[in-house]
Protein backbone atom coordinates (compact mmCIF):
# COMPACT_ATOMS: atom_id res chain seq x y z
CA UNK A 1 0.00 0.00 0.00
CA UNK A 2 2.88 2.41 0.69
CA UNK A 3 5.48 1.06 -1.72
CA UNK A 4 4.80 3.94 -4.11
CA UNK A 5 5.41 6.58 -1.42
CA UNK A 6 8.81 8.09 -0.60
CA UNK A 7 9.61 10.62 2.12
CA UNK A 8 12.78 12.24 0.81
CA UNK A 9 13.54 14.62 3.66
CA UNK A 10 11.56 16.76 6.11
CA UNK A 11 8.10 17.01 4.45
CA UNK A 12 9.32 16.40 0.91
CA UNK A 13 7.23 13.53 -0.44
CA UNK A 14 7.19 11.71 -3.78
CA UNK A 15 4.28 9.47 -4.80
CA UNK A 16 3.93 7.40 -7.96
CA UNK A 17 0.34 6.99 -9.13
CA UNK A 18 -1.48 5.77 -12.19
CA UNK A 19 -2.16 9.41 -13.05
CA UNK A 20 1.53 10.31 -12.86
CA UNK A 21 4.35 11.18 -10.46
CA UNK A 22 3.57 13.77 -7.85
CA UNK A 23 5.62 15.61 -5.27
CA UNK A 24 4.34 17.34 -2.16
CA UNK A 25 6.47 20.22 -0.81
CA UNK A 26 9.69 19.25 -2.64
CA UNK A 27 12.62 20.51 -0.55
CA UNK A 28 16.29 19.57 -0.40
CA UNK A 29 15.85 17.31 -3.43
CA UNK A 30 19.00 15.45 -4.42
CA UNK A 31 19.82 15.51 -8.09
CA UNK A 32 17.53 16.89 -10.75
CA UNK A 33 14.96 14.18 -11.54
CA UNK A 34 12.60 16.36 -13.60
CA UNK A 35 9.91 13.69 -13.38
CA UNK A 36 6.98 15.49 -11.73
CA UNK A 37 3.61 15.45 -13.42
CA UNK A 38 2.21 17.30 -10.40
CA UNK A 39 3.75 19.36 -7.61
CA UNK A 40 1.55 20.05 -4.58
CA UNK A 41 2.50 22.84 -2.16
CA UNK A 42 0.83 23.05 1.25
CA UNK A 43 1.91 26.59 2.19
CA UNK A 44 4.48 29.26 1.46
CA UNK A 45 7.15 28.69 4.14
CA UNK A 46 10.60 28.17 2.62
CA UNK A 47 10.81 24.50 3.65
CA UNK A 48 7.57 23.72 1.81
CA UNK A 49 7.50 26.18 -1.09
CA UNK A 50 10.97 26.04 -2.62
CA UNK A 51 11.11 27.36 -6.19
CA UNK A 52 14.64 25.95 -6.47
CA UNK A 53 13.42 22.44 -5.72
CA UNK A 54 10.34 22.79 -7.89
CA UNK A 55 12.72 23.58 -10.74
CA UNK A 56 14.63 20.34 -10.00
CA UNK A 57 11.55 18.14 -10.31
CA UNK A 58 9.45 19.92 -12.93
CA UNK A 59 9.25 18.99 -16.59
CA UNK A 60 7.24 20.17 -19.56
CA UNK A 61 3.58 20.11 -18.60
CA UNK A 62 4.05 19.88 -14.81
CA UNK A 63 1.03 21.19 -12.91
CA UNK A 64 1.72 23.18 -9.72
CA UNK A 65 -1.09 22.95 -7.16
CA UNK A 66 -1.05 25.62 -4.44
CA UNK A 67 -3.41 27.21 -1.92
CA UNK A 68 -5.49 29.87 -3.62
CA UNK A 69 -4.08 32.68 -1.47
CA UNK A 70 -0.51 32.05 -2.63
CA UNK A 71 -1.30 31.59 -6.31
CA UNK A 72 0.17 34.94 -7.37
CA UNK A 73 3.31 34.39 -5.30
CA UNK A 74 3.78 30.98 -6.86
CA UNK A 75 3.39 32.37 -10.35
CA UNK A 76 5.86 35.16 -9.65
CA UNK A 77 8.54 33.07 -7.95
CA UNK A 78 8.47 30.17 -10.40
CA UNK A 79 8.84 32.43 -13.42
CA UNK A 80 5.29 32.12 -14.71
CA UNK A 81 5.99 29.13 -16.97
CA UNK A 82 4.19 26.45 -14.92
CA UNK A 83 0.53 25.54 -15.09
CA UNK A 84 -0.73 26.72 -11.72
CA UNK A 85 -3.90 25.40 -10.11
CA UNK A 86 -5.13 27.31 -7.04
CA UNK A 87 -7.24 25.51 -4.44
CA UNK A 88 -9.08 26.19 -1.22
CA UNK A 89 -10.07 23.80 1.51
CA UNK A 90 -13.40 22.05 1.29
CA UNK A 91 -13.55 22.10 -2.52
CA UNK A 92 -12.92 18.76 -4.22
CA UNK A 93 -10.68 19.05 -7.25
CA UNK A 94 -9.51 17.19 -10.31
CA UNK A 95 -6.62 18.12 -12.58
CA UNK A 96 -4.92 16.01 -15.20
CA UNK A 97 -6.97 12.99 -14.23
CA UNK A 98 -5.90 13.18 -10.57
CA UNK A 99 -8.57 13.75 -7.92
CA UNK A 100 -7.77 15.35 -4.58
CA UNK A 101 -9.34 17.17 -1.66
CA UNK A 102 -7.66 20.11 0.13
CA UNK A 103 -7.98 19.97 3.93
CA UNK A 104 -7.34 22.97 6.21
CA UNK A 105 -3.91 22.89 7.88
CA UNK A 106 -3.31 25.29 10.75
CA UNK A 107 -2.15 25.77 14.33
CA UNK A 108 -4.69 26.07 17.12
CA UNK A 109 -2.52 27.48 19.93
CA UNK A 110 0.60 28.61 18.03
CA UNK A 111 1.14 31.53 15.65
CA UNK A 112 3.11 29.86 12.86
CA UNK A 113 0.28 28.63 10.64
CA UNK A 114 -2.84 30.76 11.18
CA UNK A 115 -6.15 29.40 9.97
CA UNK A 116 -6.86 32.63 8.12
CA UNK A 117 -3.88 32.01 5.82
CA UNK A 118 -5.86 29.36 3.96
CA UNK A 119 -3.06 26.78 3.93
CA UNK A 120 -3.86 23.15 3.34
CA UNK A 121 -3.01 19.49 3.43
CA UNK A 122 -4.26 17.16 0.73
CA UNK A 123 -6.17 13.91 0.44
CA UNK A 124 -4.94 12.48 -2.85
CA UNK A 125 -7.23 9.92 -4.46
CA UNK A 126 -5.23 7.58 -6.65
CA UNK A 127 -5.32 3.92 -7.66
CA UNK A 128 -8.26 3.22 -5.38
CA UNK A 129 -6.52 4.65 -2.28
CA UNK A 130 -6.86 7.87 -0.32
CA UNK A 131 -3.50 9.29 0.79
CA UNK A 132 -3.62 12.11 3.33
CA UNK A 133 -0.64 14.46 3.43
CA UNK A 134 -1.48 16.63 6.41
CA UNK A 135 0.84 19.59 5.85
CA UNK A 136 1.87 21.76 8.79
CA UNK A 137 -1.02 21.38 11.17
CA UNK A 138 -2.12 20.65 14.70
CA UNK A 139 -4.89 18.24 15.61
CA UNK A 140 -7.94 20.07 14.25
CA UNK A 141 -11.62 19.22 13.87
CA UNK A 142 -11.18 19.16 10.09
CA UNK A 143 -8.21 16.79 10.28
CA UNK A 144 -10.19 14.43 12.53
CA UNK A 145 -12.86 14.16 9.82
CA UNK A 146 -10.42 12.91 7.19
CA UNK A 147 -10.97 9.41 5.88
CA UNK A 148 -7.93 7.83 4.28
CA UNK A 149 -5.99 4.64 3.73
CA UNK A 150 -2.57 6.18 4.36
CA UNK A 151 -1.76 9.23 6.52
CA UNK A 152 1.49 11.19 6.38
CA UNK A 153 1.58 13.45 9.43
CA UNK A 154 4.11 15.88 10.96
CA UNK A 155 5.61 14.76 14.26
CA UNK A 156 8.49 17.16 14.94
CA UNK A 157 6.65 19.56 17.23
CA UNK A 158 7.42 23.31 17.60
CA UNK A 159 5.61 24.35 14.40
CA UNK A 160 3.24 21.40 14.13
CA UNK A 161 1.92 18.45 16.11
CA UNK A 162 4.41 16.59 18.24
CA UNK A 163 4.66 12.80 18.24
CA UNK A 164 1.94 12.24 20.83
CA UNK A 165 -0.48 14.65 19.15
CA UNK A 166 0.17 13.13 15.74
CA UNK A 167 -0.55 9.68 17.17
CA UNK A 168 -3.77 11.03 18.67
CA UNK A 169 -4.87 12.22 15.23
CA UNK A 170 -3.92 8.99 13.49
CA UNK A 171 -5.69 6.91 16.11
CA UNK A 172 -8.79 9.04 15.60
CA UNK A 173 -8.92 8.72 11.81
CA UNK A 174 -7.56 5.14 11.82
CA UNK A 175 -5.96 4.67 8.40
CA UNK A 176 -4.48 1.33 7.43
CA UNK A 177 -0.97 2.85 7.47
CA UNK A 178 0.72 5.95 8.87
CA UNK A 179 4.06 7.57 8.05
CA UNK A 180 5.72 10.33 10.15
CA UNK A 181 7.10 13.45 8.45
CA UNK A 182 8.47 16.90 9.34
CA UNK A 183 11.49 15.85 11.38
CA UNK A 184 15.19 15.23 10.95
CA UNK A 185 16.40 18.52 9.44
CA UNK A 186 14.54 21.76 10.18
CA UNK A 187 13.01 20.50 13.42
CA UNK A 188 12.61 17.22 15.28
CA UNK A 189 14.57 13.98 15.08
CA UNK A 190 14.16 10.31 14.32
CA UNK A 191 13.36 9.85 18.01
CA UNK A 192 10.14 11.78 17.38
CA UNK A 193 9.24 9.40 14.56
CA UNK A 194 9.94 6.41 16.79
CA UNK A 195 7.86 7.87 19.63
CA UNK A 196 5.00 8.43 17.20
CA UNK A 197 5.10 4.82 16.05
CA UNK A 198 5.07 3.58 19.64
CA UNK A 199 1.93 5.59 20.44
CA UNK A 200 -0.10 4.62 17.37
CA UNK A 201 -2.69 1.86 17.71
CA UNK A 202 -0.91 -1.42 16.85
CA UNK A 203 -3.70 -2.20 14.40
CA UNK A 204 -2.38 0.63 12.22
CA UNK A 205 0.82 -0.15 10.30
CA UNK A 206 3.47 2.51 10.96
CA UNK A 207 6.51 3.04 8.75
CA UNK A 208 9.54 5.28 9.12
CA UNK A 209 10.48 6.08 5.54
CA UNK A 210 12.70 9.18 5.75
CA UNK A 211 15.49 8.74 3.20
CA UNK A 212 17.89 11.57 4.07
Amino acid sequence: MTENIRVLTHSSIRIETGAGVLYVDPFGVKGCPQDADFVFVTHDHYDHFSPEDIEKVRKDGTVLVVPEKMEEKARRETGGSLKIFGVKSGVKCEVGGLRFEPVPAYNRMKPFHPKAAGWVGYVICADGKRIYVAGDTDVTPEAKKVRCDVALVPVGGTYTMNAAQAAELVNAIHPAAAIPTHYGSVVGSKADAEAFCEKVDPAIKTEIRMEY
